[in-house]
């Protein structure tokens, strides 16, 4: 059992590589233990049925303070030297470590409740935050700015997880569990005849099934964000046209972001858009 923290200790999770827990309490502190001396041996004797003592050979490595409120959670991340925190002062902050210390980066300011996790995305450059204002928040970690919310009506978020391999998390609420992507992984399309219209590479592609030829004729790089990608793609030939839309609602939440885009071709495919904010 490792001591140090003055009140409830709301999560406690092991560094995915080196000898290390971060602990997360509403004492209102994040503590980093440095469990290495675990691996020469713990207490050789005592009592049956209760749990082993460590306090001697654990130590406390970090105090990280600056949450106003109590500390429901906090992780590291699985390659860097940082590490994720909320709370109830409805902040999401980020720590940086190294050899000697830990310190604050930044802090994600944005939901209007307790935040109940946070935690990084296992493949970008995201962190991921659910809380009691009924929202799953997104975050551009490098930018520290919110990206895209999620919302339902009448839950409150109390647990986020995310798949190890699978572009799948899941978040649990009131009255049950959610399972969801960030990604869309079936490009945006549109047939016409014997011609696929399809989004990839923030190219829209033309894709002829009877030559299979297979050619870029416009570019959409500066659609949306790369969050955010196309969800649909509707072709007109009559004004040799396309519309694309992006949207993160799904069956179980809503998204506050969107868009909508009107692009005409001409011989040379492109002529212009235009844009409307769903």
């Amino acid at each position: 059992m490792l001591t140090g923290h003055s009140h409830y200790i709301m999560s406690a999770l092991f560094h995915p590589k080196e000898d290390l827990v971060v602990s997360a309490a509403q004492d209102q502190t994040v503590r980093v233990w440095d469990i290495s001396a675990l691996r020469k041996g713990g207490p050789s004797t005592h009592p049956p049925n209760t749990f082993d003592s460590f306090d001697s050979i654990a130590t406390v490595k970090y105090v990280l303070e600056g949450h106003d409120r109590g500390v429901n959670y906090a992780a590291f991340h699985p390659t860097l030297p940082l590490i994720v925190s909320c709370g109830d002062d409805r902040q999401v902050k980020l720590w940086r470590m190294s050899d000697t210390k830990a310190w604050e980066v930044d802090t994600c300011r944005g939901h209007f409740n307790n935040v109940s996790m946070a935690l990084f995305h296992p493949r970008h450059e995201l962190i991921l935050s659910t809380g009691e204002d009924k929202t799953i928040r997104v975050w551009d970690m490098t930018k520290r700015t919110s990206i895209q919310t999620f919302r339902r009506e009448h839950d409150r978020f109390w647990a986020l997880t995310s798949h190890p391999s699978l572009n799948l998390f899941a978040a649990g609420h009131d009255s049950g569990l959610i399972v969801f992507k960030l990604e869309r992984e079936r490009p945006a399309f549109s047939l016409y005849n014997d011609t696929v219209y399809y989004i990839r590479d923030k190219y829209v592609r033309q894709y002829d099934l009877n030559t299979g030829a297979d050619v870029g004729v416009l570019s959409v790089r500066k659609l949306g964000n790369q969050y955010l990608p196309p969800r649909t793609l509707s072709y007109n030939p009559a004004e040799r046209a396309v519309v694309i839309t992006a949207s993160g609602t799904t069956v179980c939440v809503h998204s506050d972001l969107g868009y909508c885009h009107l692009f005409t071709f001409n011989a040379n495919y492109f002529i212009g858009n235009r844009q409307q904010r769903l």
